[in-house]
């Protein structure tokens, strides 16, 4: 009603303009909407960016990581692709985008040019190397069948498994084996298998579907399938389609077998070839044993030929005789032993007499009392030099002591610091000195000094002066 109330010639806002172009796009397409065009300008930024274009338009896309990341392939410039989404005015760009929800490449040739794109980023993960791949179990207790309750493929497993051993048992997962819901509900079923295999006693899981183009099996060309099938607890084979049909699930799979009958014998062991089997090791167990038998018939008839059990006594006997003969020995050899013993010990005793310590103690006893004889009389001899010589040094000190010196009339003259005068030099005049005698001490007062010519050699006693000074 705003709209027709509106004069003709009155402005829109932007805002408003966007939000009513907005509007006819939703109004005006179907949603979803399915658009062909060659790819171009691709841009993998976590989302995808790219533009759809032909002869004569392009039209801006973007495709979100969560749908991204479930397409099979990775798109990129020059593939023709039909996209499926909802046209959408991005306002704050003013510009117009196709948000895709799918991509669905265009012809045999481009489903080609995907699978070949996938194989080879895969192959660089390392998905389809050989290594990794698991051995399948030779006796299986329980395997899965993923596939169509509907399909033949799964009556051919059935009926080959329950020929060849009626013994493993089959579960069966029902899935979508075509179209587009198909690789979901398949990539769904692998994990749940391989999470709840060991509580329901599965061994190995078979995926498999019959023949039909690349566009029926391109399920098994996802991706997610992929994945799934890589992380799977329980070894998988895989049997897609005719023998010329290779899918990217067969390559990821621990074993790839060209049909499902195939796939079934490859799983489950051949219950006729079994008995065979059993009946062959029976007969070689018969034989053996009966070989044993023999062998050890032969060995107990050989042990009781034997003198020890033939004729045991004749054993004892010589067994006694040899105890009697080895104890006559014996106590020969104990007799001789004896008597060589005696000998030595009768020698040993004349050894021990003369060498008695009485005997060695009474030489030590005289060695010892003349040695002390020699040593007292010695130092007796010592004690007496040594009296005399302290007799005669102290004669000798007596006469040539200080007292007696000046009791010969010599004196000793000192300054008055006390320091001894030798030269005249030392007694200046005026200056007091001390000249000690035999029998005292004079103080004087230097008067004078008269220096005396210098003798040619100094005296013996050069510690002494004549007492010549003058007394006060």
């Amino acid at each position: 009603m705003a709209a027709a109330t509106r004069p003709p010639d009155a402005p829109w806002s932007v805002a408003e303009l966007a939000r009513r172009i907005d509007a006819a796009l939703r109004q005006g397409f179907p949603t979803p909407i399915r658009v062909a065009g060659e790819i171009s300008g691709f841009r993998d930024r976590t989302h995808w960016y790219f533009d759809l274009k032909d002869e004569q338009a392009v039209v801006n896309c973007a495709m979100f990581a969560s749908n991204a990341k479930r397409m099979p392939f990775t798109p990129r410039d020059g593939l023709h692709i039909i996209a499926k989404g909802r046209l959408e005015f991005y306002a704050k760009g003013g510009k117009v985008t196709l948000l895709v929800d799918a991509l669905e490449p265009v012809g045999a040739g481009a489903l080609d040019l995907a699978y070949r794109a996938l194989c080879d980023e895969l192959r660089g993960l390392g998905w389809f190397a050989q290594e990794r791949k698991r051995p399948l179990p030779a006796f299986p207790r329980r395997i899965a069948v993923l596939t169509s309750r509907t399909g033949a493929a799964l009556q051919d497993v059935l009926v080959t498994m329950r020929k060849r051993c009626p013994a493993v048992e089959v579960l069966t997962a029902d899935v979508r084996v075509q179209g587009d819901r198909a690789a979901p509900e398949i990539a769904r079923a692998v994990r749940w298998i391989s999470k709840h295999a060991s509580r329901l006693g599965i061994d190995a899981l078979l995926v498999t579907r019959g023949g039909g183009s690349m566009e029926d099996l391109w399920c098994f060309n996802d991706r997610d399938v992929a994945k799934a099938i890589l992380d799977c607890s329980v070894p998988v084979v895989a049997a897609i389609g005719h023998e010329t049909d290779t899918t990217i699930a067969e390559l990821v799979a621990d074993e790839r077998c060209a049909t499902p009958t195939q796939a079934a014998m490859r799983l489950t062991p051949d219950n006729a070839a079994l008995a065979r089997q059993v009946g062959a090791t029976h007969r070689r167990l018969a034989a053996q044993i009966a070989r044993l038998v023999r062998a050890e018939s032969q060995r107990l008839a050989s042990v009781a030929r034997h003198p020890a059990l033939s004729d045991p006594a004749r054993l004892v006997d010589a067994a006694a005789e040899r105890c009697e003969d080895l104890g006559h020995e014996l106590r020969q050899s104990m007799n001789a032993a004896l008597a060589d013993r005696t000998g030595r010990l009768d020698v040993l005793a004349t050894l021990l007499e003369r060498q008695r310590p009485t005997v060695f103690l009474a030489r030590g006893a005289t060695r010892v009392d003349d040695a002390a004889r020699r040593l007292n009389a010695t130092l007796d001899h010592a004690v007496e030099r040594s009296r005399e010589r302290v007799q005669a040094l102290a004669r000798h000190l007596d006469a040539v002591a200080p007292q007696r010196v000046l009791e010969r009339g010599y004196s000793v003259t000192t300054d008055s610091r006390g320091r001894l005068v030798r030269s005249v030099v030392q007694a200046p005049t005026g200056g007091t000195l001390m000249t000690r005698v035999s029998d005292g001490l004079i103080r004087s007062v230097v008067q004078a000094k008269d220096a005396a010519p210098k003798p040619a050699k100094q005296p013996t006693r050069g510690l002494f002066d004549e007492g010549n000074t003058d007394s006060q």
